[in-house]
């Protein structure tokens, strides 16, 4: 059976098959993401009088995308998304599996050697980290989360979900253990010396022994005891990056762990595995590295 992905947004046909695909996906802002993809696909496909659900639709929809000057990481999600309604509907029935193949074969937009986001030289890093007034519990957390975030290079989520007993002694050194991540993969994460004394100071100021490691503050600066949100660690970091008078969010100093400690001399594989990506490629985006035809790895052979 072919699918016409004619029914309307608001029709209960589908929101049964945009729930599907939301259903299978575990991250909130993959969520979020997959939904406003999957609208703007639908729209586009009415708006146009497309007819039936194939290669050749989303081919188009590609080219439209790419005529909107939109990034390739933004093209991508969409495509991404596309890709899981195919499967999920092949796999409820509401789609021939090799039409739904042949939709997932659609390419998506090359990253490789291509900047996305930015990032914090060191200057700046020490710079936003002198920001937070430890003088303040307020203050105290602050750094405590800004150092998390550039030291270990955690997503916020990541930031948002830790616990102290995460945080051990493994090998001689402090480590963040058994995160679990995007996708459910777990890693550890080793942690600067630094980081760990910003996280002892929070933790002194306010007695925490147990639980969550970041909380919720009253605007008098009283721990109020809840989770301190993904969206709340976004305007923490928000808020710092216009005292610094610089645009950036809190993924942006993911990014900057992964770029000082390339320029410090880490090897890519290892800052792959501290990060969690499962593919090299994708640390390769975050370090924004092109080839170098000028001083190749060939011209270090030692055999001439």
């Amino acid at each position: 059976m072919d699918l016409a992905l004619v029914p309307p947004p608001e029709s209960e046909d589908w929101e049964g098959l945009l729930r599907l695909v939301l259903d299978a996906v575990s991250s909130l802002h993959t969520k979020r993401a997959y939904s406003k993809a999957l609208q703007d696909f639908l729209l586009w496909y009415e708006h146009t009088g497309q007819k039936g659900f194939r290669r050749a639709n989303v081919q188009a929809y590609r080219s439209e995308l790419e005529k909107l000057s939109l990034t390739a990481s933004t093209i991508n999600q969409r495509l991404s998304a596309i890709r899981k309604l195919a499967r999920e509907a092949a796999d409820n029935g509401l789609l021939e599996p090799h039409l739904a193949d042949a939709i997932c074969r659609v390419a998506g937009i090359p990253l490789s050697g291509r900047r996305t986001g930015q990032w914090l030289d060191k200057g700046q890093a020490r710079e936003l980290l002198a920001l937070p007034d430890t003088t303040t519990i307020k203050g105290r957390r602050d750094l405590a989360l800004l150092a998390v975030l550039i030291g270990c290079g955690l997503r916020r989520s990541e930031a948002s979900a830790l616990t102290w007993p995460h945080i051990q002694m493994v090998e001689g050194r402090w480590v963040i253990l058994d995160l679990v991540g995007k996708r459910n993969r777990m890693r550890t994460v080793p942690m600067p010396s630094w980081t760990k004394v910003a996280l002892d100071s929070w933790r002194e100021g306010t007695g925490i022994e147990d639980g969550l490691v970041f909380r919720s503050l009253d605007k008098a600066g009283r721990m109020k005891g809840a989770r301190l949100s993904a969206q709340a660690i976004w305007n923490i970091v928000s808020g710092y990056s216009i005292d610094l008078r610089l645009r950036f969010a809190p993924h942006d100093l993911r990014r900057t762990h992964a770029k000082l400690a390339y320029k410090g001399g880490a090897p890519v594989e290892q800052i792959q595995i501290c990060l969690g990506h499962a593919s090299l490629m994708t640390t390769q985006v975050y370090l924004g590295l092109e080839q170098d035809l000028h001083d190749a790895p060939c011209d270090r052979l030692g055999l001439g």
